[in-house]
């Protein structure tokens, strides 16, 4: 394989520790950000948005606190203004998220990784 991989990854999630773990068994290298202590910026945000071929709603855990603290949990937001949010408050980002080339795969369940590299 010849494309980067990287991994969008929170070390106190298990489904991220999963993916990781998935991946070092299949024998691939990849790239870790631990985006809690390097958050994405928009634009960056919006490139993986363009991977995963998702609404940004999608890539928010809705579970997390400052989803209703912010009044996310309204609705009605752009994905303009739900990546401004990710950007502000990075908890909000789902995670794990696997990135390889073009597209990109959210990994709850795993099997959305693993499906992303059966694509490739």
């Amino acid at each position: 394989m010849t494309d980067k991989i990287t991994v969008y990854h929170n070390p106190r999630c298990s489904k991220s520790r999963a993916t990781v773990e998935w991946l070092t068994q299949q024998g691939l290298e990849f790239e870790t950000i631990e985006y809690l202590k390097m958050p994405l910026d928009k634009a960056a945000l919006k490139q993986l948005q363009d991977k995963l071929d998702l609404p940004a709603g999608n890539m928010i855990r809705q579970g997390e606190k400052i989803y209703k603290e912010t009044g996310l949990h309204h609705g009605q937001h752009s994905d303009d203004q739900l990546l401004a949010a990710i950007t502000e408050h990075p908890i909000l980002l789902e995670r794990p998220i696997v990135s390889v080339g073009d597209e990109a795969a959210i990994g709850r369940p795993l099997q959305n990784v693993i499906a992303l590299f059966d694509d490739l």
